[in-house]
Parts: structure tokens; C-alpha cells; sequence
């Protein structure tokens, strides 16, 4: 039987937490925030892995599971939001390391200078096609002036 109550038990560490969570892949960083006051931590822990599947596989893996007699609770951390919104790096998942924020940062303007390119080749391709159907346009005219020049010199021979 499991004792009521949730958290980590008082003997978990942080050497132990990070034991518990490696099978599931590479771990960053583990962290148990403290009590200021008992200088023991706050029956919680941060575990974050340097890829977001991994950290998915613990979650799925390790929710709802006995440590030290205690049943876990696992599940996404994230920061505090800051003021003036949600962008920028505090509003990033735990598991989002900086380097994976800058790179899709730059994702993200590559996407928006292919839009561009796409959109100004769009362009091009509609004048050039306004372009074409304005010279069949003139076209036809040209074709029906020799026509008619051609019809009004059958009309001389024949007189």
C-alpha cells in the first residue's frame, strides 16, 4: 500500500531523482528547490532533458509511479510568465534549452524570407502572365488588320 500524500519523500536527492529519470534519456540538469527555512527541499523536483522526446517518455513513464514509497506526480514545468506578455525566453517550456529557442528563431525567419520570395515570384509570375495575354491581345489585332488587307486586295483583283 502507498502512503497518502504526494511529493518526494524527504531521502530522495537530487542523485537519486537524476537516477530515476536517466533511463529515459539525457538529463540537463535536476534541481529540488529548497525550503528556506528547513533547508530541505520542497517535496518537488525539476528533472529536464536536453531532447523534448525523452522528456515526454519519463512523463508517460514515471507519472503515477512509487519512489521511496511515494507515488509521483510528473508533468511539464513551465516559468513564470513575465510581464508584458508570453514571447521570449521565460515563456519557453523547461525542457527548451536556449539553443533550441535560437534555432527556431531562425526557422522561423527563414520561413518568413521563403514567404517572401514566394510571394514576389507570385507576382512575377502574374505580370508576366498579364504581359503575355496583352501581347496576344495585340496579336490578334496585327492578325486582323493583314486579314482585312489581305481580304481588300482579293476584293481590287477580283474587280
Amino acid at each position: 500500500m502507498v502512503p497518502p500524500g504526494g511529493g518526494l519523500a524527504e531521502e530522495v536527492d537530487e542523485k537519486i531523482l537524476h537516477a530515476a529519470f536517466v533511463p529515459f534519456g539525457e538529463v540537463k540538469d535536476v534541481k529540488t528547490p529548497l525550503d528556506q527555512a528547513t533547508q530541505k527541499h520542497r517535496s518537488f523536483g525539476f528533472v529536464t532533458f536536453l531532447e523534448r522526446e525523452d522528456a515526454a517518455a519519463a512523463m508517460d513513464n514515471m507519472d503515477g509511479a512509487e519512489l521511496f514509497g511515494r507515488v509521483l506526480t510528473v508533468n511539464y514545468a513551465f516559468p513564470e510568465r513575465i510581464k508584458g506578455g508570453e514571447q521570449g525566453w521565460a515563456a519557453q517550456p523547461i525542457w527548451a534549452d536556449a539553443d533550441t529557442w535560437f534555432e527556431r528563431q531562425q526557422q522561423e525567419e527563414e520561413m518568413k524570407r521563403l514567404q517572401a520570395e514566394h510571394s514576389a515570384a507570385m507576382k512575377e509570375a502574374e505580370k508576366l502572365h498579364r504581359e503575355k495575354v496583352a501581347a496576344e491581345k495585340d496579336g490578334e489585332k496585327e492578325e486582323a488588320d493583314p486579314m482585312a488587307a489581305t481580304e481588300a486586295q482579293a476584293v481590287k483583283q477580283s474587280s
